[in-house]
């Protein structure tokens, strides 16, 4: 009998990943996803908690992917391994604090890994040839393969035909000629591969799944390591980037002002850890302060979140202020005026 070869899939929950994983089903390949944790992943976190993204679905992606192929999908937490690959990237960084080319050799790697412990035969990702800026161009992708220690045993399925044959190819594993030639930043071979199989609800792209694509996030970031005068951080650290409005009326604090009601549950959860400031008059946000603010800063930080409560036009605003060794009292500040929060607080 012919042994039924295995292959371990990178799935990210969206759609390429999805068809390179059917076109090995399709073969006769047994596929197990394989999806890493970073912390920095998109997947349901924000949309979870906000109710403006109330209509979009609450979902992992990758889960649901594997859901829709029926296979089994292992989520692998490389928190502290992936420190290392953010903060000294071979290859350097992308448009934003995004180590594409060294983040897609470092989750090969760990692939082949898996690969080598469960005794599988190969790995399959659904990269495409020219459609991200920096690790998914022709001449990277070799990078990719070699320097990840994968080599041949690396498949494309949807860029294959422009692409050396691979280890599986050459031993008749799978079929090259039922694989695919794609290339370019254009999603419409895929949406009309999907619709061939039925599918017509997947993730759509935007900067891939990642949070360290988004400038923003990205800035956030780097104002973190900047004032704490490391590049270290923790799970919550960049949980909490991912998190309400963002401002640093000085250089020795920062306020964190949730900016709804799922905002403001979500954290909840932190403010013992951190002076936090609540309105009492009025309706207002919960905002967490992160540094060493002077009683000073106390009073213009209640004045900005003064601002952001229902009592923004009100004369004057209750608040309270939580210390982290849990002292409390209120105080009652005027709201501070739109034209009085510089842009350049913002981070």
């Amino acid at each position: 009998m012919t042994k039924q070869r295995k292959a371990v899939a990178l799935v990210s929950g969206g759609l390429d990943s999805m068809l390179a994983v059917n076109l090995m089903i399709k073969q006769g390949i047994h596929v197990e996803g394989i999806n890493f944790f970073t912390g920095f992943c998109v997947e349901g976190h924000t949309h979870a908690i906000r109710k403006k993204d109330k209509a979009k679905p609450k979902r992992n992606n990758a889960l649901w992917v594997a859901e829709q192929l029926g296979i089994k999908l292992h989520i692998i937490d490389v928190v502290e391994e992936y420190k290392d690959v953010l903060l000294n990237p071979k290859y350097g960084y992308g448009a934003n604090m995004n180590p594409c080319l060294d983040c897609k050799v470092f989750m090969v790697k760990k692939a082949k890994q898996w690969l080598e412990e469960n005794d599988f035969d190969f790995i399959i990702t659904g990269e495409v040839i020219g459609q991200r800026p920096m690790s998914q161009r022709k001449n990277t992708m070799p990078v990719i393969a070699k320097h990840s220690g994968a080599d041949d045993l690396l498949l494309r399925p949807l860029s294959a035909k422009n692409l050396p044959p691979t280890l599986p190819e050459r031993e008749g594993w799978v079929d090259r000629e039922q694989l695919m030639g794609l290339s370019g930043r254009g999603r419409k071979p895929q949406i009309a591969m999907a619709k061939d199989i039925g599918l017509d609800d997947f993730a759509q792209p935007a900067g891939g799944c990642c949070f360290l694509t988004d400038k923003q996030y990205s800035n956030k970031l780097g104002d973190l390591w900047q004032h704490r005068c490391s590049r270290d951080y923790t799970l919550d650290d960049i949980m909490l980037l991912k998190v309400g409005r963002h401002l640093r009326p000085a250089e020795h604090y920062k306020m964190i002002v949730a900016r709804e009601e799922g905002e403001g549950n979500f954290l909840e959860g932190y403010r013992k850890e951190f002076t936090h400031i609540r309105t009492v008059s009025h309706p207002g946000p919960l905002t967490l302060l992160d540094g060493e603010p002077s009683a000073e800063d106390l009073h213009m930080a209640a004045r900005i979140v003064a601002r952001y409560s229902s009592g923004r036009d009100a004369e004057e605003v209750t608040l309270e202020i939580n210390s982290r060794e849990g002292t409390q009292w209120q105080v009652k500040v005027p709201p501070l005026a739109a034209d009085d929060i510089p842009g350049a607080w913002f981070l």
